[in-house]
């Protein structure tokens, strides 16, 4: 079928599927067996097949899933599997289908509840998202069509779901989905590309979502996979970087169109918040001495340069507010190595906890509103994180490295690098 019916057959299936009882009834056929394995081996065929049933209602997507994935391989991106560092290849099975796995190995002899079952299912369900996101551009209006999708996503975590929270929409579903290795990286340029003719607001969306999930991936990357050499990150990060640029460039336009609105809220102190957890990687990279990697991209380069050289004094100011401590929650305090592993990790806590999160990958970006309870539970999330990455390092330049940190006191190095140079640049 064409691209574009596939898109919509599949937004259309996925309706049945989100907005009602059925994945209630999933659950609840698979709870009647007394163990978690057993209720787990329901969902097994179904994760393999991409085909439910519940009852005499069946959603069958197979052959549409099928099809959308086969055209997002083509364009460079597995977006169901991850990458099998040790193998050197793609991951037989889906990301989803193992996280189920672990579970059933973990917790298979123990009793069945519904909230595992409900989260294993919503998982999976938020991939299919995924997916289902990086075909917008088959549609004629793109961002509609990403619209289109982040109402599925409000349906999968409303009131027929698990309770568990995955992002806040669309455009941080393709992040998810984009935010693992790669042997060729064809499609992050052509992703870019797509994503400078999206409409303000989904453009907007991914620029802030991609600088901070970029902040906290080359800091990683600086002190763990490159031994704080910057010469090599640059040169390894060629794809990496000029999503940063589109990110930062993304930001300063919507600092600019709400400062000059009058905007004192909380949108403007994210994208504040943004544009500081952006820079701290490297930001000479943006401030005087750019990577090779964003010669073709001066364009929004320049943009970036030159609103920050027009609002520089205001911005160090508003910056100061962001300042990590051990008081508050700061995503610039967060490093890892992929977005889509922090997720992970917070999903595979929420299975073995029993009990769901109610902070998305969104929620882990940002501070703001600071002071708020939930910032606890956010430090409290990342603490855990750590602890996990930790318990079960990679393999990293020949040494063992959590892939996930929680760290403010290595942030306030890089916060205060940060203000140093943008003040000397």
């Amino acid at each position: 079928m064409p691209n574009s019916d596939a898109f919509d057959a599949a937004c259309v299936a996925l309706d049945r599927a989100l907005d009602g009882p059925f994945r209630k009834d999933l659950v609840a056929a698979a709870a009647r067996h007394h163990t978690l394995g057993r209720a787990l081996a329901d969902f097994r065929a179904g994760m393999r097949s991409h085909d439910w049933r519940a009852g005499s209602e069946q959603i069958e997507l197979g052959g549409i899933i099928d099809a959308l994935d086969k055209s997002t391989r083509v364009e460079g991106f597995h977006v169901l599997h991850d990458w099998d560092g040790k193998a050197d290849k793609v991951t037989p099975n889906t990301i989803t289908l193992d996280v189920l796995e672990y579970v059933a190995t973990q917790l298979g002899s123990q009793p069945t509840t519904t909230t595992v079952l409900g989260v294993v299912l919503d998982y999976y369900f938020m991939y299919i998202l995924a997916l289902v996101a990086t075909r917008a551009w088959d549609s004629p209006e793109p961002g509609a069509a990403l619209d289109r999708v982040s109402r599925l996503l409000k349906h999968l975590q409303g009131p027929h779901g698990s309770g568990q929270r995955f992002a806040d929409n669309a455009e941080t579903l393709l992040l998810i989905a984009t935010s693992h290795y790669e042997p060729k990286e064809h499609g992050y340029e052509l992703l870019l590309q797509r994503a400078r003719v999206l409409p303000p607001a989904n453009r907007t969306a991914m620029a802030l979502s991609h600088a901070q999930a970029m902040g906290g991936h080359l800091r990683f990357g600086f002190e763990v996979t490159y031994g704080k050499d910057l010469k090599n990150m640059r040169d390894d990060n060629g794809a990496d970087y000029p999503w940063l640029c589109f990110g930062l460039a993304g930001l300063m336009d919507a600092y600019v169109g709400l400062v000059a609105a009058g905007d004192t809220g909380v949108e403007l102190d994210r994208v504040i918040e943004g544009l500081i957890n952006g820079l701290t990687p490297d930001p000479e990279a943006f401030l005087g001495r750019p990577p090779a990697s964003l010669d073709p991209h001066q364009e929004e380069l320049s943009r970036f340069t030159s609103g920050f050289t027009r609002h520089r004094s205001e911005l160090l100011e508003a910056f100061e507010t962001h300042r990590p401590t051990d008081r508050a929650y700061s995503p610039i305090s967060l490093f890892f190595n992929f977005s889509q592993n922090v997720l992970k990790g917070t999903v595979a806590d929420a299975l073995l906890r029993g009990d769901a999160w109610t902070l998305s990958l969104n929620d882990l970006f940002t501070g703001v509103p600071r002071g708020e309870l939930r910032g606890e539970a956010k430090v409290r999330l990342g603490r855990t994180l750590t602890t996990y990455a930790r318990r079960n390092p990679d393999s990293i330049r020949g040494r063992l490295s959590p892939v996930i940190v929680y760290d403010p006191s290595t942030a306030r190095q890089y916060f205060g690098a940060t203000m140093r140079a943008i003040k000397t640049a």
